[in-house]
């Protein structure tokens, strides 16, 4: 199936509502739960939720025959996940599909028991979900979205594209996203590059604003985001404040480009979400969680946008572009 077809099916069959449940009657029918950080709209999450159901497809799991699927959408709000939690608990799902940390950290709080498949988590033992990556010894398991290390890579790219950056703003929400595991990694990368890490802890929308215009006060800064649920649901917001002031900014993810944003490098999403839909499939033949080990991603990109560095004044070496997977002109 293709994926436009898969996203015409998941619309069609309401995916983007409150609530999904495809199946008439329980039987042997399995019961899938989805969390995520993201809203119930956007159309990057329903790119990823195709991808995800076009691998169980394949494994022989059709919604409507032999599944049900149930969803909910806590678009960034950390007040919505607890209580998003408990309600997917009480639905006794066979498994659940968990996106970002904090969705995953509040799922934990409801069950030590019913599997647990994550995605967009990139400190699985930090942040107490498994053990160990190889045997996670729990009822959680999934696919690491980034280690530490790659920031190292961002603020490369940075100063690549900005030789006389000295500063740049780190920018998430620590309520929704693993604050202070990139920002640790952030502050030893940045020292032989002769950058500043200046910490911008961001929750609410004025935030983002109040950050990063008062950051850009000062010359020869950069924008270094991190994953976080709350930067991504106001992902035109962070991307329209860069380009207003000039500022060369490097995202976590490929939709921040295409927004606008100018350049990103790491992993792609729909192989992540295939992944997990694979560790899903296996609970629900059986296979127990703390026996699989979390896997990490083997498929990086570099998107560029040129237009977007035009705009700000800088001129991307021609190594950074060839080195591209996608340029945006």
């Amino acid at each position: 199936m293709r994926r436009r077809e898969v996203i015409g099916l998941l619309i069609g069959a309401g995916v983007t509502g409150p609530r999904i449940a495809y199946a008439q009657q329980r039987g042997s029918v399995r019961r899938i739960a989805f969390l995520t950080g993201y809203s119930q709209d956007d159309p990057e999450l329903k790119l990823r939720l195709a991808a995800f159901w076009q691998r169980l497809e394949k494994r022989g799991w059709s919604q409507g025959r032999n599944v049900e699927f149930i969803a909910r959408f806590t678009s960034g709000s950390i007040d919505k996940y607890a209580p998003l939690a408990k309600e997917l608990v009480a639905s006794h799902p066979d498994v659940v599909l968990a996106q970002t940390t904090q969705v995953v950290a509040a799922i934990q709080r409801e069950t030590q028991s019913i599997p647990i498949v994550f995605v967009n988590v990139s400190d699985p033992i930090g942040s107490g979900f498994v053990t160990n990556l190889a045997h996670p010894d729990r009822n959680l398991t999934g696919v690491l979205l980034y280690e530490a290390g790659i920031v190292g890579k961002w603020l490369a790219m940075l100063k690549e594209i900005a030789p006389r950056m000295e500063r740049a703003a780190f920018i998430a929400n620590p309520q929704t996203s693993p604050y202070n595991y990139f920002l640790r990694a952030a502050e030893v990368a940045a020292q032989p590059l002769a950058i500043k890490i200046v910490p911008s802890p961001v929750k609410t929308v004025a935030d983002i604003k109040s950050a990063i215009s008062s950051f850009a006060a000062t010359p020869n800064g950069g924008l270094l985001l991190p994953p976080d649920s709350m930067t991504i649901a106001n992902r035109d917001l962070v991307t329209g404040l860069a380009a207003e002031y000039k500022l060369p900014a490097v995202y976590p993810f490929h939709y921040f480009v295409a927004a606008g944003g100018l350049m990103y490098y790491g992993t792609d999403q729909d192989e992540i979400f295939r992944l997990a839909a694979a560790y899903v499939d296996r609970i629900l033949r059986g296979d127990k969680p703390a026996d699989l080990p979390v896997q990490a991603p083997t498929k990086f990109e570099t998107v560029i946008n040129l237009k977007t560095a035009k705009a700000a004044g800088l001129t991307v070496p021609p190594g950074l572009i060839v080195a591209a997977d996608e340029v945006i002109e």
